[in-house]
């Protein structure tokens, strides 16, 4: 009776006011006389479907619609040049500057103008450049905040030489080249100070950030030089930026006598922001260092912070990034408290808004007007300098510190690395009037250039120093001992991986060494929760190593392709087994995991998908996930692949037999026996065993060994109640394809299982 005393007042009420509603506006629009009536400034003359493609097009050229599609285009854009320069081994950062000048004048205004004019007409460059300044802000407050001061204290001696050797051979090239080239590519109205000044610090700029990523994916952040190169890096940025506003300015007051005026307000800037605004900044982040307490209230001090900073440097003449830098170097020290910010932070900042500054770069970059030879020939004078001031003075300072000519080489290479922070200084010079179009374009294309030759710089110096007996960030491993790689995604997989490592090996422990391999997607990283995210990552895996008595050599590193890392370590390692794991999860809801008994009642499109696609490859190589079959395809080791269907403890272990192929399984079933204590039952699927006199001989030998624990059955054995009793299954590759192919009975009643590739 409720439901329908409900449904009554539901009815009554809505279709009461909605009929009471209609009345109102029939009669108001007689009002409309004498008024020519227009909708979101449109004529309602005309045709009903006149009217609504006058509507379309007004909303398509609305300010907001015009913001929204060009940022849609652009992140679209950056991400498919990231990934396609990450896929040959450069920085994501490259390809989002490509994708800048692609989306500029330079090739799809030029080639495609209607377009260009559609998604980037000149009234919206306004909006999109704002839009690019508060991303940068974002930006320049993550770098700010990813400085670690306590090593540039650590290292100061060694790390100031170098840095400002990088920052003084390269500005005083940039000043020389600016005397001879300024009359001829100077702007008008321009002083040579300010036209030096800018020259000489276009050519002194490292990316820290670019830097620290390359360090990490390199595995180089827990050697000396990757410690030193950072240091360096991390002393050059704040030289560099504290130039940098000096150098605005100077630019801004006219001459260095005036701009000491801007220069004593921002050293009573910095004093301030040091003596006062960081000691109370460090409290609050003690007292609110955890997820759970940083709240919202606590969250907008920061960020006021953050803005105040921004505008004060803004309002002195020094530029509001230089400010969103600042801020971020005060905040406070406590790693928890930076990796939190950071992670509110950086999301926002990388993936939204800071490809909106590269394609505003790219806008403004016009590669066409070097349409002369002595253009291009000034653009690669411009390269020339800045590789050879950054390069070599890098270089001979580190050489000069006590570096090996390979460590200060690639000292060099790293703090040839420009990156983003170059376009940030060359966007201020361009906005100041103090760059032309033709020389912003030509920087641009330095700054592109040098950070591309990083990788393949590291890469000749690593093959030309080869033999060269440099630190390396990881253990190296005994070729006497036997060695096992375990490479997992979670720690809970980690440790099962682990423990399957201990019972091939429990008795021989000195002479076996476990390795485990974690990586993680650089791009989701940095060197706050880097520490933390390794930390939490082995932390199961090292007390699981504790509880088992075995040693575990952790390795982790950041990576822009997990896959080939993985085959790369296992193929270049001294390792003589692979182990990788492969929860339920992958199978839930396809054919194959039907088959093995790991479905659930819940069934979504993807699932369903799955399902039809695992019906097409099952009888191919197919029957693992991508990532699986890919390590199976390219490792060159023995490669064990773990399904795990809640493994507690191996001691009943079954092992059907194919083919006489399956032989080499015996060296694994003789160490779960010799180490494991485990018993081993061999079921002879096809009756390989009885016609193999080796394999008879072999089985023979390990039931003198250890008897008891060794026996042979035939096929009708596999059943239900059988393997209910068993806590793992040892099988090989081919095996498993050829009961996958067979749709064998006993599939679905399977417990863990450890399929293993010769």
């Amino acid at each position: 009776m409720r439901r329908y005393k409900d449904l009554i007042f539901y009815l009554v009420s809505i279709g009461g006011f909605s009929l009471f509603i209609y009345f109102l506006i029939v009669q108001g629009a007689s009002l409309e006389f004498a008024k020519e009536v227009k909708i979101d400034g449109i004529a309602s003359s005309g045709s009903a479907w006149d009217h609504f493609v006058d509507a379309l097009k007004h909303n398509f050229s609305y300010p907001l619609a015009i913001m929204l599609l060009q940022i849609i285009t652009i992140i679209l854009v950056a991400r498919c040049f990231g990934y396609l320069c990450r896929k040959i081994g450069q920085p994501s950062v490259i390809g989002e500057i490509l994708a800048g000048i692609f989306l500029g004048p330079s090739l799809l205004g030029a080639y495609f103008p209607e377009l260009s004019a559609i998604l980037f007409p000149e009234s919206s460059l306004g909006n999109l450049g704002i839009m690019s300044q508060i991303g940068l802000i974002l930006f320049m407050f993550v770098v700010g905040m990813e400085l670690d001061l306590g090593i540039l204290r650590n290292k100061a001696h060694e790390a100031v030489v170098v840095s400002h050797a990088s920052i003084v051979f390269p500005f005083a090239l940039g000043v020389t080249l600016a005397y001879f080239i300024y009359q001829q590519t100077a702007p008008e109205g321009v002083s040579f100070i300010s036209y030096a000044l800018f020259i000489g610090i276009s050519m002194s700029i490292t990316a820290f950030p670019v830097l620290a990523r390359i360090v990490q994916e390199r595995g180089l952040s827990k050697t000396k030089l990757g410690a030193m190169a950072i240091t360096c890096a991390a002393a050059d940025d704040i030289t560099a930026w504290c130039i940098l506003a000096a150098v605005i300015a100077v630019v801004k007051a006219g001459s260095v006598a005036s701009a000491l005026y801007t220069i004593l307000l921002s050293v009573l800037y910095v004093a301030l922001m040091l003596r006062f605004v960081r000691p109370f900044l460090k409290r609050i982040g003690d007292l609110y260092a955890t997820k759970e307490r940083l709240s919202k209230p606590i969250v907008g001090i920061f960020f006021v912070t953050l803005l105040l900073s921004a505008w004060s440097t803004e309002i002195i003449g020094i530029h509001a990034l230089f400010g969103a830098f600042m801020a971020g170097v005060i905040m406070p020290a406590n790693i928890n408290f930076r990796n939190i910010f950071i992670e509110k932070v950086e999301d926002l900042s990388l993936v939204l808004l800071l490809p909106l500054f590269f394609v505003f770069t790219g806008l403004r970059t016009q590669i066409g007007l070097l349409n002369e030879p002595g253009l291009w020939t000034l653009c690669l004078i411009f390269i020339a300098v800045a590789v050879v001031g950054k390069f070599a003075g890098s270089a001979i300072a580190a050489k000069f510190v006590g570096q090996s000519w390979k460590g200060s080489l690639t000292i060099g290479a790293l703090m040839n690395t420009r990156g983003l922070m170059e376009l940030v200084a060359l966007n201020i010079g361009y906005d100041l009037g103090v760059l032309s179009p033709e020389v912003f374009a030509m920087l641009v294309l330095m700054a592109l250039v040098t950070t591309f030759m990083t990788g393949p710089s590291l890469g000749f110096i690593n093959r030309f120093f080869k033999k060269e007996n440099e630190e390396s960030p990881h253990p190296a491993l005994q070729v006497d001992k036997y060695n096992i790689l375990i490479a997992f995604g979670s720690p809970q997989t980690g440790s099962l991986l682990v423990r399957l490592a201990n019972s091939l090996t429990r008795k021989t422990k000195d002479t076996v060494s476990v390795t485990a391999l974690h990586l993680s997607l650089a791009n989701e990283l940095n060197q706050f929760n880097a520490f933390e995210y390794e930390k939490e990552s082995f932390a199961p895996i090292q007390s699981e190593a504790k509880e088992l008595g075995q040693p575990v050599i952790s390795l982790f590193k950041p990576s822009d392709n997990i896959d080939d890392d993985i085959i790369e370590t296992a193929n270049r390692g001294d390792f003589d087994l692979l182990l990788v794991g492969i929860g339920k999860s992958v199978f839930e809801g396809t054919l194959l995991g039907r088959i093995l008994g790991l479905t659930t009642r819940v069934v979504n499109p993807e699932r369903l998908y799955n399902t039809f696609k695992a019906k097409d490859t099952l009888l191919s190589f197919g029957i693992f996930d991508e990532r699986t079959k890919y390590i199976l395809k390219r490792s060159k080791i023995p490669t064990g692949i773990l399904i795990d269907k809640q493994l507690k403890e191996i001691k009943e272990v079954v092992v059907p037999i194919f083919s006489e192929s399956d032989r080499f399984l015996l060296t694994y079933i003789q160490k779960l026996i010799q180490h494991g204590g485990a018993r081993i039952y061999i079921v002879d699927v096809l009756g390989v065993t009885r016609q193999s006199i080796e394999f008879k001989e072999a089985v023979r030998a390990i039931n003198v060994i250890a008897p008891d624990h060794l026996s042979v059955t035939d096929g009708k054995t596999m059943n239900r109640a059988f393997l209910k009793t068993k806590d793992m299954l040892l099988i090989s590759l081919d095996s498993w394809k050829k009961a996958l192919e067979t749709r064998s009975v006993w599939l679905s009643e399977t417990p863990s299982v450890l399929i293993l590739s010769p």
